[in-house]
């Protein structure tokens, strides 16, 4: 698979930034180009005791948008704009705040408002952009071919892709924390939104675009 490479600048111009936090209308999407935010709000979008879903990451966009509604971070909710994310399941955040502060977390709001205090929102939005690679679709089975590719994300950062086929294949995304377990794609949560111009896939543990 070729380089991938996207930009910040270039985001921003595209970006239909909604007013509102919350699912885009149908006004603003057609039927076949469903936002990433519109499925992860769908459930209710609320904090629950399910690790293994997205309430977290869904949270934390719409916190960032709240705060900085020229962000970015915007796109995910415009259907229009191609793009594929890696989206961290509630217990990577939960791992994620246990590195910042070494305490166990179990309640997701809680995990979401020590994130938020320790990082703060400016930080929050880089590191979401960080597992965002604009301007194109990357499906499962493009992904488990993408052995040693190099994807430029939106926040400017780059992180690379190692496979390991066979009967049990596994998708590591190496981010910029040596220190730390790469994220894995979860490979039962992958193809999220399929069909559209914007797809997702589950991963274990939340991209770092710095050392920790």
């Amino acid at each position: 698979m070729k380089r991938l490479t996207g930009s910040i600048a270039a985001l921003a111009t595209a970006a239909t930034v909604f007013a509102t936090v919350g699912p885009v209308s149908p006004a603003n999407a057609a039927p076949k180009e469903r936002s990433l935010v519109k499925v992860l709000t769908s459930d209710g979008n609320h904090f629950d005791k399910n690790r293994n879903d997205f309430d977290i990451v869904t949270e934390a966009a719409l916190a960032v948008v709240k705060a900085k509604p020229e962000s970015p971070v915007a796109l995910l909710a415009d259907g229009s704009v191609k793009l594929t994310a890696f989206i961290p399941n509630d217990e990577a955040f939960r791992l994620l705040a246990q590195d910042l502060t070494g305490k166990r977390l179990k309640s997701e709001k809680r995990i979401f408002n020590t994130l938020v205090k320790v990082a703060g929102v400016d930080t929050i939005e880089q590191v979401l952009l960080y597992h965002v690679v604009p301007g194109v679709k990357i499906n499962s089975k493009a992904a488990l071919k993408a052995n040693n590719a190099v994807l430029t994300t939106a926040q400017g950062g780059t992180f690379k892709v190692k496979v390991r086929g066979g009967k049990k294949p596994q998708i590591k995304l190496l981010d910029r924390d040596p220190n730390n377990r790469n994220p894995r794609v979860i490979l039962s949560k992958v193809d999220i939104n399929k069909g559209n111009k914007q797809i997702a896939h589950g991963i274990d543990r939340v991209l770092r675009p710095i050392d920790l």
